[in-house]
């Protein structure tokens, strides 16, 4: 595999770092932030939105069989 370098500004660098998990690599946080899949972020629901969404699926459980 090849490896390239790509110069950025310090400042660049700095908000990078900030965005940056301290578990990956440079390479799979590019990866992550360049992905076409949007993620489901914790908490990006409103409560009332989670709590109607909780209830729709309760509801359709008891309407399983």
């Amino acid at each position: 595999m090849s490896r390239t370098s790509i110069p950025v500004d310090e400042a660049t660098k700095d908000r990078l770092d900030e965005l940056k998990r301290d578990d990956e690599t440079w390479d799979e946080f590019l990866c992550r932030v360049t992905s076409d899949e949007e993620p489901i972020e914790a908490g990006a629901w409103s409560d009332e939105t989670a709590d109607r969404a909780k209830e729709k699926i309760r509801e359709s459980r008891e309407n399983w069989g």
